[in-house]
Order: C-alpha cells, then structure tokens, then sequence
C-alpha cells in the first residue's frame, strides 16, 4: 500500500498528513499539480488530495479535505483512540487550531481597516484560546511534552504542523504573525514542539528544512 499526496508546493493546511504518512511507516510521494490548470481534475476542485493505491499499484481510494485526510489516516494508523469520548477530545483541539487558520484568512482577505483589525483581533483571542488548552492539557498530562498519554498522538501531530504554518509559512504573507505567536507561547508548548520534532517516528520529515523549535524561541 502506498500514498500520494497533492498539494500546494509549501507547508500550508498539509503539514500534518505528512507528519501523519511519515509516523506511519509507509510509502508515500506528494504531487504539486498545477493550479488552476488542474482544479477540475481534483475531487471538488479542491486541494488537499490524498490517493490510496493498493499492493499493485492500483488506485483504491481517494479523499480530499485536510481534517477529512487527517481523521482517516490517524485512525487507521492507531494515532487516535477508538474510544469515541476520547477521540473527541483530540479532534476538538485540531478544529480549535482551524478557526485560528479562519480567523487569518480573513485578515488577508479584509478589504478596510475595520475588518482587519476585527479580524486581528479574532486571530489572536483564538491563538491564546489554543495555547492556554494546550498548556493545560500538557500539564495535566504530566509535562511530559505531549498533550494526551505517553507517545505521538493525532493532537500532537496536528499541533506541531499548525505552529509550522504560522511561524514557518504564513509570515511569507503577514510577517508580523511569527512575532505574535511567539510571545504567546509558554513554556509547555514550546517543549511540545520540540518532543514532536524530535519524535523517532516523525524526525524524517522533520529534520527537512529548517528546525520549527528554534524558530518557536527565536528573538
């Protein structure tokens, strides 16, 4: 069984269906189609895409949508609990992560200064709604670096790859988010982030490019 994965050329909403294809083990390759060219030949017109081909090499299942991508490969890979109670818990935080990805679009879609400072100011409210959670969930969970048990998790996957497309990725756009997201961090995440980055499962991946850990503490 492998994987190919389509996407934008750059770390964007992916980040962690690689970190996720990666901690599992398998084969998989990531295709940049051009765009829009070939808008009409992706499922919805959309990106994300994830195809799943068989032991031959043949196609046997196809799915677009990033929490969709997600979802399916955490669960078949055992990276969220089959407890259904506490799955929930973990996929609550990623959707929390995604209206901090919301709240940024419409910042750099605001076409007066009203919107972008309304919309700033959701970025941000949200951001430090994100990191008090995450802080909480890693204290109660024994300051071990991880936000649910003892090893790798969806939640901390999908955290790691948020905090890589802001630090490393939207500043391209919004230079200034790097710097707000820094001084937000507390200890705990940052310690998040580098368990997850120095994690056996992931460091393949993570070792590309430049270290997100360093980049949490930069001044």
């Amino acid at each position: 069984m492998s994987y190919i994965l389509r996407y934008f050329d750059g770390i964007g909403i992916s980040e962690a269906t690689r970190l996720l294809l990666t901690a599992a083990n398998v084969e998989w390759t990531e295709e940049h189609p051009e765009w829009p060219q070939e808008k009409a030949n992706q499922p919805y017109g959309r990106m994300p895409v994830l195809i799943e081909k068989d032991v031959d090499g043949e196609t046997d299942f196809v799915v677009c949508e990033s929490g969709s991508i997600e979802r399916y490969l955490a669960r078949k890979y055992g990276f969220i609990p089959a407890d259904l109670k506490q799955a929930a818990l973990q996929e609550q935080l990623r959707d929390l992560m995604f209206d901090v990805n919301h709240a940024l679009a419409g910042r750099l879609s605001s076409r007066c200064k009203e919107d972008r400072m309304e919309s700033e100011k959701k970025f941000e409210d949200l951001l430090a709604l994100v990191i008090k959670e995450q802080s909480k969930l890693i204290t109660s969970n024994g300051n071990n670096g991880l936000l649910f048990g003892d090893c790798l998790s969806y939640a901390d996957i999908v955290s790691y790859g948020f905090y890589k497309n802001l630090l490393q990725s939207v500043v391209v756009l919004l230079p200034d988010v790097a710097d707000i997201v820094r001084t937000m961090l507390t200890p705990e995440v940052v310690n998040l982030i580098s368990v997850v980055e120095s994690d056996p499962k992931v460091v393949k991946h993570t070792s590309k490019g430049n270290s997100l850990a360093v980049a949490a503490v930069m001044e």
